[in-house]
């Protein structure tokens, strides 16, 4: 069973925008107590109102740093989030869309589990990122506000 205390720790002092625990102290119990290392997603920035900020694979990669080990990213694009969603919602893959930012994570866990995407260029991706990937969201919109004709559309 993995020490809880290791996590809560290390996000309550995320969330203060403070991560006080040293590095040998983490590395000890991390490995010491066979602690598991799950983070929700690999995204390394997010948008806020004043800019990009470090989001959790930026906290991830810090702590993989420390450690030695490398986390199970839970979330997105891991596709067993998007499965267990539909599962729960009670709907197919052929009747959703995933809407996200980031062709990386967003529009790639929307490709790998049969959804359709939209890329919303109001945050991290840009229509220039694109061209960096080998595969395209089914649609591309300036703001989420454009998504209603999309789906009306469809």
């Amino acid at each position: 069973m993995p020490d809880n205390r290791i996590c809560s720790r290390v996000l309550s002092c995320w969330r203060h925008k403070i991560i006080p625990l040293r590095a040998d102290r983490l590395r000890r119990r991390a490995r010491g107590k066979g602690a598991w290392f799950l983070a929700t997603n690999p995204d390394a920035t997010g948008p806020t109102e004043r800019g990009f900020h470090p989001a959790c694979g930026a906290v991830a990669a810090l702590i993989e740093k420390a450690t030695g080990r490398h986390p199970y990213f839970v979330g997105k694009p891991n596709p067993f989030m998007m499965r267990s969603a539909l599962e729960r919602l009670g709907v197919g893959a052929a009747d959703t869309i995933m809407v996200g930012d980031r062709m990386d994570t967003d529009v790639v866990a929307g490709l790998e589990s049969g959804l359709k995407t939209a890329l919303v260029l109001t945050g991290v991706s840009t229509r220039a990122d694109m061209e960096r990937f080998p595969f395209r969201p089914d649609h591309v919109i300036e703001r989420l506000a454009d998504l209603g004709d999309i789906l009306m559309k469809e």
